[in-house]
């Protein structure tokens, strides 16, 4: 046994996600990434002496919709208060947030990790805040800009209860978050532009100990696979100083990407004191049932519940329903599909292969896709019905749709000559000539060789150019050889 399999590790993620509001969480200032620095600012964002922040109507509405679909207790009175801290990013000198009132309490989201095991990780809490600024140190070699765009845009932060035990589980849970986060269109994700941002808090302790250790928290992570890497290294790193008994550093550290490991950035050994305080300027915010009710009424199909409809109703694998509800759009796409076409399996084929490597090799999103699902179920309908074989729908027929998304499908292969001959009778007279020019292998066949019944059917197949319905040639070379 390793030394490491004497330890339990302990983490607990706190993320910070970017709500897709047009305008910032107390001020009517645009909130867009990429705009010019300073541009979106105004003397509300940059604190103002005499200036008065106002709620985001829309933010509130954004977590009461994320509160629900995770099940949380969504508050009905909610304060803001000021943490008090100094960043250059951070004009004020406070930020508005929530500390004894968060909007929502409690809840989980369900992770599912590679082996099939599905992890609940319970939450502690979700409340509502400001972002700050931005600091740049690698524009000017000798100074650190300051871009104030990002400064009040509308964020929740989802703080996890210490569930999670590995670097697996975080990032099974990170690819829950954003998926969530998606289907409810209240921020897209996008971990590299900032939008989504997640801090981990890791410890160990002997496994079956009561009492946790030693916390360090891990900043700076710009992607799933590096909170996960960042988790792993710094498990590795607080084993090995409890074994060479040396003490863990209650600290705040960064992860180098490139190199793979954390790095110290400042200690905490004495709690930051933020000095809270109610936020004088902003009037209590009330969520009423009501309120939540309608909001409810018009949340989308979550992910969990396409899984269940997928695979209970639709009877699709659990691995075909995973790859189809991985993103929002895909989703969407097969549920229109489906609107033409019930077979389910065949279309969720046709979205996982041609559809998606056709996409891949132009590095095209569905949104941009140029055919519609109408015409993807026609062509599934051509297969069906057996005038079509799949590998010329796949190979002949669907690239050329592709680039005429306006021709009809079934006149299309016409013109490519791709409809199959399922003319038993013209089949029959072709089948009777390729077995007697073959007699020799037709007494083999009798005597037991039964493989080469491949043999006459590329025979038939050949004298059709290929078009012939496979299947019901099959069963006409058998049947022929077997009188």
């Amino acid at each position: 046994m390793s030394v490491y399999d004497k330890y339990e590790t302990v983490i607990g993620l706190e993320c910070h996600i970017q709500l897709l509001t047009k305008t910032k969480m107390y001020s009517s200032d645009i909130s867009e990434y990429g705009a010019l620095p300073n541009t979106n600012v105004s003397v509300v964002t940059l604190g103002h002496p005499g200036t008065l922040p106002v709620v985001n109507k829309r933010a509130i509405e954004f977590a009461v919709k994320l509160g629900i679909a995770v099940n949380a207790d969504i508050r009905e009175e909610n304060q803001f208060a000021r943490k008090n801290y100094f960043y250059a990013d951070l004009p004020k000198g406070y930020q508005i947030t929530q500390d004894k009132t968060p909007i929502c309490t409690g809840g989980f989201i369900i992770a599912k990790l590679k082996d099939g095991i599905e992890k609940k990780v319970n939450l502690t809490r979700i409340h509502m805040e400001e972002d700050a600024g931005k600091s740049l140190h690698d524009i000017d070699p000798f100074e650190t800009l300051v871009d104030l765009n990002r400064a009040g845009t509308p964020l929740l932060e989802i703080v996890t209860e210490p569930d999670l035990r590995s670097g697996e589980e975080a990032y099974a849970y990170l690819t829950e978050v954003r998926k969530l986060v998606r289907y409810l269109d209240i921020c897209d994700g996008n971990m590299e532009e900032g939008s989504l941002r997640c801090d981990a808090n890791i410890s160990v302790r002997l496994k079956g100990a009561k009492e946790f250790g030693k916390k360090v928290e891990v900043k700076n992570m710009n992607s799933f696979r590096n909170v996960q890497r960042a988790i792993d290294f710094e498990i590795k790193r607080q084993i090995d100083l409890v074994e060479e008994g040396k003490p863990i550093a209650v600290e705040t550290r960064s992860f180098d990407a490139v190199n793979g490991l954390t790095f110290s950035l400042r200690s905490k050994e004495n709690a930051n004191d933020y000095r809270y305080f109610p936020e004088p300027d902003l009037q209590p915010v009330y969520v009423t049932q009501e309120y939540i009710n309608s909001v409810k009424a018009n949340l989308p199909v979550l992910p969990d519940q396409l899984f269940t409809i997928y695979t209970k109703d639709y009877k699709l694998s659990d691995y075909d329903a995973t790859q189809l509800i991985e993103l929002k759009e895909v989703a969407a796409f097969y549920n229109e599909l489906i609107k033409h076409t019930s077979n389910y399996k065949s279309a969720a084929n046709w979205v996982m292969g041609p559809v998606k490597a056709f996409l891949n090799e132009r590095a095209l999103t569905i949104s941009e896709f140029t055919l519609k699902p109408e015409k993807i179920a026609d062509i599934i309908k051509l297969i069906d019905s057996g005038a079509l074989s799949n590998a010329a729908a796949s190979q002949r027929l669907f690239p050329e749709l592709a680039n005429n998304p306006d021709k009809g499908v079934e006149n299309l292969a016409k013109e490519l000559d791709l409809i199959q001959n399922s003319n038993s009778d013209e089949l029959q007279n072709l089948i009777n000539d390729a077995l007697s020019k073959n007699p020799a292998k037709v007494a083999e066949y009798k005597s037991g060789k039964v493989g080469l019944l491949g043999m006459f059917v590329g025979e038939v197949m050949k004298a059709t150019k290929g078009k012939a319905d496979p299947k019901l040639l099959n069963q006409l070379v058998k049947e022929t050889l077997e009188k």
